[in-house]
C-alpha cells in the first residue's frame, strides 16, 4: 500500500485554502454544465452525480444547479459554450503535468497556459506527451477513525491502495468501481469526505532540490487558481531530506 507522502500532505493543507478560493459557483457550473453533456438524470451520469454533489456542498443554490444541468444537456435555448480540454507539459525538474480545463474560450486557456509554462522553466506539450505516465482511478478521501480494521476494511470494500494524510485516508479505486466503493464504505458507517476521479501517476519524480521543489509547487498553485483550470495532476514527489527547508 502507499506509504506517507510529503507532497500528498502539502496538497491537503492547501485543500482548504484551494476549495476555499476555487470553488465558486461559476467554477462548479460549468463542472456540472460539462458534465450534464453526457445525460441530464444524475442517477443515470455518475460524473454529474459526483458534479452535482460538489456543488451542494459548496452551497450553490439549487436553482443553479438545475439550470447548468439543463444548459450542459441542451436543454434551454441558452446552449453551453464551455468546452473540457485536458492539456500536458514538463515543469521544472522534468515534472510531468496533467491538467484539465473547463473554458468558454480554448484559446485564451491554452496561451495563459504556456506563459504559466514557460515562466516557471517548463513547457506546455502537445497531446500524449505526458498522458501515458498517468491513469484515471477513482479517488476517495475517508476519514481516519481509530479502528484496528479500518485499512483491512478498506480492502475488503474493493479499495486498490491507500494513502495515509494524517486525519484522513486517500483511497484509490478502479474507476468504474468508485461508486459501488464509495456505497460499500459508507454501509460500514465511514465518512467520505470527498469522491472524484482523476488521474494518478504511474511513476514518480522525487525531487531533492528545495528550489526546484518550490518552482512546481508555485506552478502548480498558480495553474490551479486560474479560472479556466478544474484540475492539476502531476508526478512529483518531496524528498524527505528537504522537508524542513520547505515549511521554513
Amino acid at each position: 500500500m502507499a506509504g506517507h507522502s510529503k507532497w500528498a500532505n502539502i496538497k491537503h493543507k492547501k485543500a482548504a485554502a484551494d476549495k476555499k478560493r476555487g470553488a465558486t459557483f461559476t467554477k462548479l457550473a460549468r463542472l456540472i454544465e460539462v458534465a450534464a453533456k453526457g445525460g441530464p438524470d444524475p442517477d443515470m451520469n455518475f460524473r454529474l452525480k459526483l458534479a452535482v454533489s460538489k456543488a451542494r456542498e459548496a452551497n450553490m443554490p439549487a436553482a443553479n444547479i438545475d439550470k447548468a444541468i439543463r444548459k450542459g444537456a441542451g436543454l434551454d435555448s441558452d446552449k453551453s459554450s464551455i468546452e473540457e480540454i485536458s492539456y500536458e507539459g514538463m515543469g521544472p525538474g522534468n515534472v510531468a503535468f496533467m491538467i484539465d480545463s473547463v473554458t468558454d474560450n480554448k484559446n485564451r486557456t491554452v496561451a495563459e497556459l504556456r506563459n504559466m509554462f514557460t515562466k516557471a522553466g517548463g513547457a506546455l506539450g502537445n497531446s500524449g506527451s505526458v498522458a501515458w505516465q498517468f491513469a484515471q482511478k477513482g479517488i476517495l478521501e475517508v476519514k481516519k477513525t481509530n479502528s484496528e480494521d479500518q485499512e483491512l476494511m478498506f480492502i475488503d470494500s474493493g479499495v486498490e491502495d491507500f494513502t495515509d494524510l494524517g486525519d484522513s485516508y486517500e483511497l484509490q479505486t478502479d474507476p468504474k468501481e468508485l461508486n459501488n466503493v464509495k456505497q460499500a464504505l459508507t454501509d460500514h458507517g465511514q465518512e467520505i469526505l470527498d469522491a472524484k476521479l482523476a488521474m494518478v501517476a504511474t511513476s514518480s519524480v522525487t525531487i531533492s532540490d528545495a528550489s526546484v521543489a518550490k518552482k512546481v509547487m508555485n506552478l502548480i498553485e498558480t495553474i490551479e487558481e486560474h479560472d479556466d483550470i478544474d484540475q492539476v495532476y502531476t508526478n512529483f514527489e518531496i524528498d524527505e531530506s528537504i522537508s524542513t527547508e520547505l515549511d521554513s
